[in-house]
């Protein structure tokens, strides 16, 4: 099962990822290979980060479709693949450094990293008049309540409840992950706002997945599913899943800001209900070989302290509700999903391609004796 605290820590490990690798799909977007048509209007866009999960995949669309990019970070991953087609500036919004972007005007900003409120605030100090339209990618962590399935846009945002949103950094956050990931998400789109008005776009995905995933959260259903062998699934197979590949959310952050779209928008997928079952089966067709895959029920996992990544049951739950996420507005401005075959056939692509160390690290899932002992526990529990 998996938390708040989870999909924060996740979300650092993705954050973390390294330069883009130059292998196909996971280097730019699926369609990139075929003529990608050029957009009606270029525009020049800003983007607050861009070496991480999903930053790359914004710009290699950008790019496709003849926008001019520029990205800004602290440069302790430059992409050297984009040579002189991308201009990279170098700051540092932890400590307030953003020199590089005074006295430059852009059509569009898109913030990918932002967790804290201050670092809208300053950015909107400086790029207040400067930039058009604003995009902040949030979480659906944001909402109230996660318990029950049938989230949407206007559902209530949690509520912060610290001293002063402003002073907290890093440190306080992780020391408090459970208790102020949502609500200072929530304040952070509440600033964007203040700073920006009404030119912007709130995106609230849930589960990125697909290639350059470093938080082996998804990854470790296709992996282990291609080890083969009997596999431990949690629930009776019929609890909702949501994934979205971070291409798909790259590539529509780049069209959103191409039509000049605002508002609040789910970026959950996909366009159909997803059960565990269904995910696994479909990570199967693409594997191939002998596997099985026995259901263990909640109670025995939760007594045995489980923690399997995606997975949340369908009630009882205080995230209950991240599987049936409410995607009806995003797929109304746009938002389209690749088959979940091609995920998992380009993830698995892009992670056996990383160097032996990195696939013998297991950063999300149950390392095999565990998953052997727990299922003989199981099937010995009568």
């Amino acid at each position: 099962m998996t938390s708040r605290r989870d999909l924060f820590r996740y979300a650092a490990l993705a954050t973390a990822a390294a330069a883009l690798p130059s292998i196909g799909s996971a280097a730019a977007p699926a369609s990139l290979g075929n003529a990608i048509p050029k957009a009606a209007k270029p525009l020049r866009i800003l983007i607050l980060g861009g070496t991480g999960f999903t930053g790359p995949f914004q710009v290699a669309y950008a790019l496709a479709r003849g926008h001019q990019v520029t990205t800004f970070n602290r440069g302790r991953r430059p992409i050297t693949e984009w040579g002189d087609k991308v201009e990279q500036l170098v700051g540092d919004r932890t400590t307030g450094d953003l020199k590089a972007l005074e006295g430059r005007e852009w059509d569009v900003c898109i913030d990918n990293p932002t967790t804290l409120p201050y670092w809208v605030r300053d950015a909107g100090q400086v790029l207040k008049g400067k930039v058009g339209h604003f995009l902040f990618i949030s979480t659906i962590s944001v909402y109230a309540d996660g318990s029950k399935g049938g989230i949407n846009e206007d559902s209530p945002l949690a509520k912060y409840a610290g001293a002063d949103a402003m002073a907290e950094t890093r440190e306080t956050l992780m020391a408090n992950i459970e208790g102020l990931y949502g609500s200072l998400k929530a304040l952070s789109e509440a600033e964007a706002r203040k700073q920006f008005g009404d030119k912007v776009t709130i995106v609230r995905p849930g589960y990125i997945v697909g290639p350059r995933d470093e938080t082996d959260r998804f990854t470790y259903w296709p992996k282990r599913i291609a080890e083969g062998g009997e596999i431990l699934v949690p629930g009776d197979g019929r609890d909702p899943v949501q994934v979205i590949d971070g291409r798909d959310l790259g590539e529509w952050m780049i069209r959103l800001a191409e039509s000049g779209t605002t508002g609040v928008f789910n970026a959950c997928g996909p366009d159909y209900a997803m059960s565990m079952d269904a995910m696994v089966h479909g990570c199967h067709a693409v594997t191939g070989g002998p596997a099985s895959f026995t259901h263990v029920s909640r109670e025995f996992i939760e007594k045995n302290e489980v923690a399997l990544p995606i997975w949340v049951p369908r009630e009882g739950s205080p995230y209950s509700g991240y599987g049936a996420v409410s995607n009806a507005r995003a797929i109304a401005a746009g938002l389209t999903f690749r088959p979940l075959a091609e995920t998992v056939t380009d993830l698995l692509g892009w992670y056996r391609s990383q160097a032996p160390e990195r696939q013998a690290e297991v950063r999300a899932g149950v390392p095999r004796e565990k998953e052997t002992e727990l299922l003989k526990a199981w099937h010995a529990r009568a």
